[in-house]
């Protein structure tokens, strides 16, 4: 059974089931891979439409919309750029709390805009009174979020900061939900999310290589206006194709359709996001019960699918990921101030509680930590 599983050439059959816990990629499942062994379609051919029909109703209910799902090959860095020049005239304020917060800003900038950009502590987001004072400042034209920040762990709390920008007229609502669709909730039409992008190798547990969105209608009015769209991340363009079950699908759209019969099977998207929820209490209460180690997302603002350790005194993360490595146990560093002194452990996709208890034990092993009751 465990020779099923993809690992990388350093890892061990026996130790490649379970021990992959990076923050995207994310392990997949063998029976996704089968999936993609199907030929290649093209449009116009009817496969591609019967394909794109097919997918239609459960990209709906992981997205939680009404809105047409789109599906592109790349990256959600590609779709990022297409919420910038479908959805940014002018000027564009974009939250930065780690990794991905910057490049939001970086792909702005590139696209020609001028960026208000607001700087948060690592691990940290921005609470609704402080997002209303900076938007009483340069007249922008959209907001631009990352949900689930996977190079810090944090989680912002979309419910409460949307409404705040909604409540300026023609102020958009830009997402990247990378690390979020597909383990825990996503509400884009409930929280009146306007452009909501992720991609296929985090939470959604897919080979890597595809992206999907979605827009609300008053997006895509603006969008069809914009002059320099672009061509290939044209966001009007892709959802019109996609609403005609037209264009052309990469392979990874047969693992997802496989991938979405599975959560449906499971439970649906509900029972998903309870599942990736229990992986983050599993470790807090492991941070409980080793205090030398803390989370460094506060508690109500940590996101589900990754949590990021801030190691004790006089240890290198570098040296810890190595170590666990060498144990069978695939983890990350964090990224800049924090490279060397935190980890990232991604409790995603087909990741499990008794096989991230296992990892938990071998962290405090590796960290000398004193055992206790329950690890």
């Amino acid at each position: 059974m465990l020779s099923q599983f993809p690992f990388p050439t350093a890892m061990t059959p026996d130790s490649a089931l379970g021990s992959w816990f990076l923050p995207g990629s994310a392990m997949v499942h063998p029976e996704i891979l089968r999936a993609m062994e199907q030929s290649v379609i093209s449009s116009p051919r009817p496969e591609t439409a019967n394909l794109l029909a097919r997918l239609r109703p459960p990209l709906q209910a992981l997205f939680r919309t009404a809105g047409e799902v789109f599906i592109t090959a790349g990256t959600a860095t590609g779709l990022m750029e297409a919420a910038i020049r479908s959805g940014v005239e002018e000027r564009v304020l974009v939250v930065s709390g780690g990794f991905w917060g910057d490049r939001f800003a970086e792909v702005a900038r590139a696209c020609g805009k001028d960026v208000v950009r607001v700087m948060v502590h690592p691990g940290r987001t921005i609470e609704p009174e402080h997002l209303l004072q900076f938007l009483d400042g340069p007249e922008v034209d959209a907001v631009a979020l990352v949900h689930s920040e996977t190079s810090t762990g944090a989680l912002a709390p979309l419910a409460e900061l949307v409404p705040v920008v909604r409540a300026r007229k023609n102020l958009h609502v830009l997402v990247d939900a990378a690390g979020s669709i597909g383990g825990l909730p996503v509400e884009t039409d409930l929280w009146g999310l306007d452009f909501v992008f992720a991609s296929s190798h985090k939470a959604l547990a897919l080979p890597p290589g595809m992206a999907l969105g979605v827009a609300s209608p008053r997006f895509l009015e603006r969008a069809r206006k914009m002059p320099a769209r672009g061509l290939m991340h044209d966001v009007a363009a892709l959802t019109e194709d996609s609403r005609l079950d037209r264009g052309t699908p990469p392979p990874q759209a047969f693992a997802l359709l496989q991938q979405l019969a599975r959560i449906q099977a499971a439970g649906g998207v509900e029972s998903r996001w309870r599942h990736h929820h229990e992986l983050l209490t599993r470790v807090e209460e492991w941070v409980m019960l080793h205090p030398e180690v803390r989370l460094l997302a506060p508690e109500g603002r940590r996101s589900w699918t990754v949590s990021c350790l801030v190691l004790p005194g006089g240890h290198s993360a570098n040296e810890i990921v190595a170590k666990m490595g060498e144990a069978g146990w695939m983890i990350a560093t964090a990224h800049g101030e924090l490279a060397d002194r935190a980890i990232l452990i991604g409790h995603m996709g087909e990741a499990n509680v008794a096989n991230l208890a296992r990892l938990l034990d071998a962290l405090g092993h590796v960290l000398g930590l004193p055992r206790t009751l329950h690890g």
